[in-house]
């Protein structure tokens, strides 16, 4: 007897509600020729995620590595599959019901590796936040170098190139996609609706965590497989650190500046500087986003954020001279509601995903 035609693959770890929501949508979409198979890969939850997922009908795996991260999911979702093909679903997004029926065919070419489509937040007015980085997810369709977490994979070239770094606190997809290429496979974005996102980002502290997370990956990426003549991430890193600094010498110069001069100069033109910056960036995304309000922000957002992820790599190499193993950087509370959701399968937009 066949197996199914897709594995889909949830990872999760305490998303409550949203967890919920996100295995409904995956019951709710348009089942592909030969169905499918629900595995959900639990990563040491303590609010019963397991048992809700089993619940609702998935097959159940749990792991319990000494640090979480979405790598060790993912591995054990996708060996334990059964199908050719297997979709990757994060816990905290609602799965587009047409997206894995419309997108089977594109893997009649035997070189293409990985389909994704687009992901965009479920609530992008509940915060400035989630309106902000909205747009983060926003990728041009086409040949692509990279996925993100929600994708579709051929299953025999994750054996082929062994999987997900578990290493990784955060940056598995890109690193893994590079192998994926290095073998002569393809990586394609498609111009589809894939997958609703829940941000549930409200406050500050939890954008500087997301950023802090961020940096952490680009030092410890870099650090990993810049060496190997990949040099990915490097230049990344280099500019990250280049951009941070400068930006945290305005910071804290511009005030000291300010009252060394008994003048309120220095601040003005510190801040003249960062809203210069700002209107550049929302001019060369004008294509991400008709509203140029939103633009501005993410302007805004693409800069400060510069000195959060420069403080994630100097933690990244603190920890890397202390010797110690970094445990997952979280931002998120518990499952909530989001506010003004799209319904499961609804398509989201045609602007893009990353």
């Amino acid at each position: 007897m066949s197996g199914p035609a897709v594995s889909i693959v949830i990872i999760g770890r305490n998303e409550g509600e949203r967890l919920t929501r996100c295995l409904q949508s995956v019951a709710a979409i348009n089942p592909p020729a030969g169905g499918v198979e629900v595995i959900y890969v639990d990563s040491a939850s303590t609010d019963g995620s397991p048992q809700r997922a089993a619940a609702l009908g998935a097959r159940v795996l749990t792991v319990r590595p000494a640090r979480p991260c979405a790598a060790v999911g993912r591995n054990a979702g996708w060996r334990s599959a059964r199908a050719p093909i297997v979709m990757f679903v994060d816990g905290d997004t609602l799965l587009a019901a047409d997206f894995v029926a419309a997108s089977l065919s594109d893997f009649a070419d035997p070189r293409l590796a990985v389909v994704w489509g687009h992901r965009r937040e479920l609530a992008a007015h509940d915060s400035i936040f989630n309106r902000v980085l909205d747009l983060d997810w926003i990728y041009p369709p086409g040949v692509s170098e990279f996925c993100g977490g929600d994708a579709l994979m051929r299953r025999t070239v994750l054996q082929e190139v062994g999987g997900f770094d578990e290493r990784l606190i955060a940056g598995e997809e890109p690193e893994m996609c590079q192998r994926i290429r290095a073998h002569g496979y393809r990586i394609l974005h498609v111009d589809r609706p894939m997958t609703g996102h829940d941000l549930a980002m409200t406050r500050w502290s939890q954008y500087w965590r997301r950023a802090l997370r961020a940096g952490y990956a680009y030092a410890e990426v870099s650090d990993r497989f810049g060496a190997d003549g990949t040099n990915l991430w490097r230049a990344e890193a280099r500019r990250n650190r280049v951009h941070g600094a400068m930006l945290l010498a305005v910071a804290a110069g511009a005030p000291a500046a300010s009252l060394a001069m008994r003048s309120m100069a220095p601040i003005a033109a510190a801040a003249a500087i960062v809203v210069v910056l700002a209107l550049r960036t929302a001019q060369r995304v004008r294509w991400k986003s008709p509203d140029f309000t939103t633009r501005l922000l993410y302007g805004l957002h693409s800069h400060l954020q510069q000195i959060p992820i420069l403080f994630g790599q100097l933690r990244y190499w603190r920890d890397r001279r202390a010797g110690r193993i970094a445990s997952l950087i979280e931002y998120k509370d518990g499952g909530r509601e989001p506010g003004g959701a799209a319904p499961a399968g609804q398509p989201l937009s045609r602007s893009g995903r990353g």
